[in-house]
């Protein structure tokens, strides 16, 4: 499920909603997500992701409409259940990665975490916003704003500027130009 998570930066509304037809395995390799104001969108998936789905479909109900990630009696998974398996998780990890103990790790950080990781590769603000579901760009420009190294990045290809100022000086045709005028 986190796999998913980070592979697609769903929502949590997103992963609750999601049924099994909604993974295409062999053509597409994709999932499509019903995200906000009944929009959907089809996000592909790295092949991890795409085996991780594959061994889970093994595992549960496939019936075209069954949850594919299913709570303990079968139905839908919520919100609140979405988090405690996070937490859950999360708890196992920082027995491996102990920074991350005083870390606040919800399911929207992993949507913030795809987003950056889809940034700093190099993927452009308008295909990440069709990625996330953004209605606008400009949701998706905080990303930039929060991205300090690829700040420091751009600054390093550019030459910095000189210490004395050039003062602009028109050519004579230029002011006898204007002054005729």
């Amino acid at each position: 499920m986190f796999a998913v998570f980070y592979n697609t930066g769903a929502r949590v509304s997103e992963i609750c909603q999601l049924c099994v037809s909604d993974v295409d395995l062999e053509v597409s390799r994709s999932v499509k997500l019903h995200g906000k104001g009944r929009k959907e969108r089809r996000i592909p998936l790295w092949k991890g992701t795409l085996s991780q789905v594959r061994q889970w479909l093994r595992r549960i109900d496939t019936k075209s409409t069954a949850p594919i990630f299913p709570n303990r009696k079968g139905g839908r998974m919520t919100r609140s259940g979405i988090e405690d398996r996070l937490e859950k998780a999360v708890a196992a990890a920082i027995k491996i990665c102990p920074s991350l103990k005083n870390k606040a790790v919800s399911p929207h950080v992993l949507r913030h975490t795809t987003a950056m990781h889809l940034l700093q590769s190099g993927v452009s603000e308008s295909v990440i916003a069709l990625w996330l579901g953004h209605e606008s760009v400009t949701t998706t420009h905080r990303y930039v704003e929060a991205d300090l190294a690829m700040k420091e990045r751009a600054l390093s290809r550019l030459q910095e500027p000189g210490s004395t100022a050039v003062r602009y000086k028109p050519a004579d045709s230029l002011l006898s130009f204007l002054e005729a005028l």
